[in-house]
């Protein structure tokens, strides 16, 4: 569990070591744990947000919770036309990555109940062994719904925006370059990453 106090400790190395998370801690203070259901939910969630707008994805999944009723099961994609599912706004590939995840569920090759009780490493290597699940979901699923501190989103290109700010950089680092610079932050770079996020939902206007 995530809580204040783990927070804190992550927060005062981070900022010790670092002086653009300083200035991000500085600026919005400690930033609350994202946390999200360790199910199939989350992961649906996540399939639709990826690679599209917030406010797309708002919307979408939006009605795709409508048409299942609330919660998103794996027993309700499985059990649909795809043609209803893709109704919902959602791309062919996207529906195809709902549809693998959700047999992977089912059929015991992903045992989502159990990824709790893994290393990072162990429920990293079952995540993305489905198709539709690749390293920026599986490490936003250990770190939003298992609440492993050590995760980090690779490649998120808002966490490379908040860090290029924070150092009045011209360019953002690479991808290659960032996860690298990344490592400096073990092991709290999921700390990190809530810091750089609520950096740039400040400088966004939006409430933290």
């Amino acid at each position: 569990m995530v809580d204040q106090t783990l927070r804190q400790t992550a927060c005062d190395a981070l900022c010790a070591s670092d002086p653009a998370l300083a200035r991000a801690y500085d600026t919005i203070g400690l930033p609350d744990w994202r946390i999200q259901s360790p199910d199939y939910h989350s992961l649906a969630r996540t399939i639709v947000y990826q690679l599209i707008s917030i406010r797309a994805a708002d919307v979408i999944w939006g009605r795709l919770q409508n048409w299942a009723g609330g919660e998103v099961k794996p027993e309700i994609i499985l059990s649909a036309d795809e043609a209803d599912i893709k109704a919902c706004g959602l791309s062919g590939p996207k529906v195809r990555h709902l549809i693998s995840v959700a047999e992977a569920i089912r059929s015991g090759m992903l045992p989502i109940d159990e990824l709790h009780t893994l290393s990072d490493k162990d429920a990293r290597k079952l995540l993305i062994a489905v198709m539709g699940i690749g390293p920026w979901i599986a490490e936003l699923f250990l770190m939003c719904s298992l609440q492993r501190m050590d995760a980090f989103p690779e490649g998120d290109v808002g966490l490379m925006e908040s860090l290029r700010v924070l150092r009045n950089d011209e360019r953002r680092l690479t991808a290659k370059a960032f996860l690298a610079h990344a490592e400096n932050w073990r092991p709290y770079r999921g700390m990190a990453a809530h810091l750089l996020w609520g950096y740039l939902r400040h400088l966004r206007g939006e409430n933290q």
